[in-house]
């Protein structure tokens, strides 16, 4: 009789446990009708990238998508919509005019963009291009005294090769088959020291030096402007920053970044021992007014008497790289959780728990915007002392991995999470999503929760054309982005958030974190 009770016990808790995690048809075909039939995905991606511009940090861009979307959600009926401070980040930077061409041996206007917190070049610029030639300090000799108001290039550079593989794909299904098959991964090994990695670190510590003492002598030299080789090709090229953004950074030259077949074009003529003259006018701003970085935050509140003080959060980053309008890195993201914010408020859902949203700023300088908060409100992942609000965290989902239709979710090693998601994919598998992975995926904000032992997850999204032509890029534009999958993410994610908010339980959590000490 007590095996009967104790084998009776376990049928009722596992048949309860399936039931909680037995997404309601009714609601998930509210969700579903509200998310593919009325969608407003479209709409919020035009304002955050062609009506807003580039959102770089603490840039004006930012500042006018987040004032939009704190209004935005304010108008949708989401409460407590604000800007929340995370701490310091510095300066903040814009192009306002930028113009580069050859005029000799002809006139060829050149692609290319200010690498971000670089100055400009204090008014129209015309020189012959000098080729520096430098493998070490000492090399830098040679151009002392040479260089002023000048227009330098560096020789380098990687010679390009047509592609062969298209740029836009989705995972087949042998890749998903893969990583649904993955087990969780063995503990980790310290790497012996010394072998390839030691002497590959040693050469990259070697390259940084010289080039840190080519920009002191740059600087020093009153150069004009430095032209530098972009990665990329067929028109594309990625960017990135040129100089510090910390209110007492040190003054570097003018800096542009060219893509790959202008800048090779110019350096063949320069090794032939042809002239190449370029002319410039670049202008660019800084805004140190305010140093402090914001994140954008709302709510719907929860209405349940015990669990309106637990939080579900939704999330993705909202500043983007400046040499485009950061569509699908990381106005995608960020549109598909409003979109989800604005289905749950579109079908009148009352949640037991509160559902939050937070839209990030400066995950591309370090996830700051994430770790900050986290950091305020849940606690140190360097010393693991958490707030009492960290065990009120149900779940943290992120969307950050480009335009892509989600496809399922990485588990980030949370084994007991996997049957739960199964179970509330089911109802999209139509959709393409069906696939749940151990596996971790890295990179972005979800991170900052999970190092304080939050359950934090990124959703598995088709490739696209995310790696090989937007990512931060000068393409990643509103017409990268694809309306269906948009789409089909909110609805998903609206879905993933009914169901953590309804839970009787929070999702389950794996063992805490080991403390984290800061790396020098």
């Amino acid at each position: 009789m007590k095996r009967f009770t104790i084998t009776a016990l376990a049928i009722s808790f596992c048949l309860s446990a399936y039931a909680q995690d037995t997404p309601d048809a009714s609601v998930v075909q509210k969700i579903r009708k509200e998310g593919l039939e009325n969608s407003k995905a479209m709409n919020i991606a035009f304002n955050l990238t062609d009506v807003t511009g580039p959102r770089l940090s603490n840039s004006p861009g930012l500042k006018r998508a987040q004032d939009w979307a704190v209004k935005q959600l304010t108008d949708w009926g989401l409460k407590n919509a604000h800007l929340e401070a995370w701490g310091t980040f510095g300066k903040g930077w814009q192009i306002d005019k930028y113009y580069a061409a050859t005029t000799l041996p002809y006139y060829h206007a050149i692609i290319a963009s200010p690498k971000a917190w670089t100055p400009g070049t204090n008014g129209p610029i015309k020189s012959d291009v000098i080729l520096i030639k430098a493998d070490s300090v000492s090399d830098l000799t040679k151009y002392k005294g040479k260089l002023a108001g000048k227009i330098i290039m560096l020789d380098q550079g990687t010679p390009l090769t047509s592609g062969v593989k298209p740029d836009f794909s989705r995972y087949a299904d042998t890749s998903l088959a893969q990583m649904a098959a993955a087990k969780p991964g063995a503990p980790g090994r310290q790497r012996p020291a010394g072998g390839p990695m030691a002497d590959r670190m040693a050469q990259m510590m070697k390259m940084r030096e010289v080039r840190a003492a080519i920009s002191a002598m740059l600087v020093e030299e009153k150069v004009g402007l430095i032209l530098t080789y972009a990665r990329g090709g067929q028109g594309t090229f990625f960017t990135s920053n040129g100089a510090s953004y910390a209110m007492d950074a040190k003054p570097v030259s003018p800096e542009l970044e060219v893509s790959a077949e202008d800048f090779l074009h110019i350096q063949r003529l320069l090794r032939a021992g042809k002239t190449v003259e370029v002319e410039a006018d670049i202008k660019t701003s800084f805004y140190d007014q305010d140093p402090q970085g914001y994140n954008v935050i709302a709510e719907i509140p929860g209405t349940d008497k015990k669990l309106k003080d637990e939080v579900v959060m939704i999330g993705g980053h909202f500043d983007s790289w400046h040499a485009a309008t950061g569509a699908t890195d990381n106005a995608a993201g960020s549109t598909v959780m409003m979109e989800a914010m604005r289905i749950l408020k579109a079908i009148d859902f009352k949640p037991k728990r509160t559902i939050r949203i937070a839209l990030w700023s400066s995950e591309e300088q370090g996830l700051f915007g994430s770790r900050g908060y986290v950091a305020k409100h849940f606690g140190d992942p360097k010393t693991m002392v958490l707030t009492p609000d960290q065990k009120k965290i149900s779940a943290y989902y992120n969307l950050d991995n480009g335009t892509g239709k989600i496809r399922g979710v990485y588990l980030q090693g949370n084994e007991a999470a996997g049957p739960i998601f199964q179970s509330w994919l089911t109802p999209f598998n139509d959709l393409g999503a069906a696939t749940i992975t151990i596996n971790n995926t890295g990179g972005t904000d979800h991170q900052a929760f999970d190092a304080v032992g939050i359950p934090g997850f990124q959703f598995i999204q088709d490739p696209a054309d995310y790696n090989t032509r937007t990512h931060h890029s000068n393409m990643d534009t509103y017409d990268r982005l694809v309306e269906d999958d948009l789409k089909q993410a909110a609805t998903i994610i609206a879905s993933f958030v009914y169901n953590t908010s309804q839970r009787e339980a929070q999702i389950p959590r794996k063992e805490l974190p080991t403390p984290q000490p800061a790396r020098p």
